[in-house]
């Protein structure tokens, strides 16, 4: 009788202890996410020209456009997983908090230097170290993807930039004269320019690739994250890219000057121009969908061999 008692009694005193885990439990999620609340509410104000700029950058530079469109995905790539997130264990780490003082650090550098790119690279940054510090590193790397994406969509400093779209107009005006030789029309090449019989090119910054190339990129970042499961091929169609893009980009000035050769140059200008750089933009993707395919054909065989 006794022991009985003594078990109704620990039962009782169970069920009036779970309500009271239960409360703390969610007094320590609203908590949280309180404190995530802060957080974005510090970056929004402190942050506030830096998006605005950004914003700004994505409707002026053609180059980034895609910023309209990767920034929207990455956030729904985001929301697709806040049941996985909510499930996932906290460990929350004040390594985080090192992290967001580092790129509050970052911010101010990079507004007394004018350095828009280093005031960026702080807003990622910082939003990364909340994370941390508010649920943990397993948090963060289930947000490392969406977050690389966004990176993406920051624009690349001008010293930079201008190096690369030097190198970039010289491989696509060497290429085309390459080809323009074996295809048995006559040129002269001086740097970027393609001196033709009836017409001459310059290969300007625009026509670079750049643009191309970044867009390339993304895609190949997100054609290797649902198109293999193993790093080998993802590494592989990430690196990819990027000699696509100058190949494809050859490829468009060697049609330009052909068209130019035999119709003259303004038949090359205007929508004609811009018709070119979309036909050849599908033709890096179905050369980067054909990689991908060629990938996940090895990556199967290896599967089944083993």
């Amino acid at each position: 009788m006794d022991q009985y008692e003594t078990e109704k009694g620990q039962a009782a005193a169970a069920v009036v202890h779970l309500p009271a885990l239960q409360v703390r439990r969610l007094e320590l999620i609203n908590s949280r996410w309180l404190a995530a609340a802060a957080f974005l509410a510090a970056a929004l104000w402190l942050y506030a020209p830096v998006i605005v700029k950004l914003l700004r950058d994505w409707w002026n530079i053609p180059d980034y456009s895609h910023g309209f469109i990767i920034f929207p995905f990455a956030c729904a790539l985001i929301w697709n997983r806040r049941r996985q997130f909510a499930r996932e264990p906290l460990a929350p780490s004040i390594a985080g908090l090192l992290i967001a003082v580092a790129s509050l650090a970052l911010l101010v550098i990079g507004t007394l230097g004018a350095e828009l790119f280093v005031r960026r690279v702080s807003l990622l940054a910082f939003a990364a170290g909340a994370v941390v510090f508010l649920f943990g590193w397993r948090h963060l790397r289930m947000l490392l993807f969406p977050f690389l994406l966004i990176a993406l969509t920051i624009p690349i400093p001008a010293i930079i930039i201008t190096r690369l779209t030097l190198s970039l107009q010289l491989s696509a005006s060497s290429m085309a004269e390459s080809l323009l030789w074996l295809l048995g029309i006559p040129v002269l090449r001086e740097g970027n320019v393609l001196v033709l019989p009836n017409a001459t090119l310059q290969v300007a910054e625009a026509c670079s690739g750049i643009r191309s190339m970044t867009a390339l990129v993304t895609l190949a970042l997100i054609v290797a994250r649902f198109s293999a499961s193993n790093w080998r091929p993802r590494m592989l169609i990430i690196a990819a890219a990027i000699p696509i893009a100058v190949i494809v980009n050859g490829l468009r000035v060697t049609a330009a000057a052909i068209g130019a050769r035999w119709f003259g140059a303004a038949a090359v200008e205007g929508a004609v121009h811009e018709a070119l750089g979309w036909v050849m933009f599908l033709v890096a993707f179905a050369m980067m969908a054909a990689i991908a395919r060629i990938c996940g054909t090895s990556v199967t065989r290896e599967a089944n061999a083993s």
